[in-house]
């Protein structure tokens, strides 16, 4: 059951993976030299309906960096929601940028990308404190978190507004088809329940052009958050067709 329209959040931090790739160690050139240029990107995204901008500063700076963070804060006409983790140097942060909305998320050096929810059971108090603080500084916080009850239980307790259901595993199962609908039956029923808590649901990770068939009708969402998926495609079409296509699979 959906409540609107599901709404979509383009994260572009690859498009920062790229630039890295080639200007690491070279920030202190100049700016025109360097491509993609992020701030280009989130507009287009933005022209082609998307409905915020979202982006992961991450403690190592491997791709978004905090200039990029600013640089897109005051030029996107939409809302920007900034993935995080829940230490004191990105609440600081957090609280002066001050973005729509931060989602917490577990941070591993190791990884590539996020890899699994955060474990806000083990970590209750911290994220207390974090929503606390965000709530005071006018900034909503969405938990990014695996579809387990026991998590979404701790949302509610937490009185957390938002939550991101991970669907890795579900889109990492997409091709045996016992275990998907097995995972697909996981992100139902967390949504349910946090539903019933009164909690908003939107859902992220490994999202693509084929598997959102079936993530679209998980209830009760809200937004989507879709990333590698639709800069890799742009990579082919641009990044203002690849959103177009993805809103309309969305709608469809």
């Amino acid at each position: 059951m959906k409540t609107s329209e599901i709404k979509l959040g383009v994260n572009i931090d690859h498009c920062a993976t790229l630039r890295e790739a080639r200007y690491r160690n070279n920030h202190n050139i100049n700016a025109k030299i360097i491509e993609p240029n992020l701030v280009e990107m989130a507009l287009a995204a933005e022209e082609a309906g998307s409905d915020g901008i979202t982006i992961h500063l991450r403690e190592d700076r491997r791709h978004i960096q905090v200039d990029d963070v600013w640089q897109i804060r005051e030029s996107i006409q939409t809302r920007l929601n900034l993935e995080m983790a829940p230490t004191d140097e990105m609440i600081e942060f957090a609280k002066n940028i001050k973005p729509a909305f931060v989602c917490l998320v577990p941070e591993n050096r190791q990884e590539i990308t996020t890899e699994g929810g955060l474990d806000i059971v083990s970590h209750k108090e911290r994220i207390r404190t974090v929503i606390s603080e965000m709530k005071t500084a006018g900034i909503k916080t969405s938990l990014f978190i695996d579809p387990h009850p026991q998590q979404i239980e701790m949302a509610a307790e937490l009185q957390s507004p938002f939550i991101e259901l991970h669907t890795g595993s579900f889109a990492n199962a997409y091709y045996d088809s016992d275990l998907k609908y097995k995972e697909l039956e996981k992100l139902c029923n967390a949504a349910k329940i946090a539903h019933e808590f009164g909690i908003v649901v939107n859902a992220g990770h490994g999202i693509n052009y084929t598997n959102i068939s079936e993530v679209k009708n998980i209830p009760w969402l809200y937004e989507l958050n879709i990333g590698h998926s639709i800069v890799s495609r742009s990579l082919s079409v641009g990044m203002h067709a690849a959103v177009t296509e993805m809103k309309k699979l969305i709608k469809g």
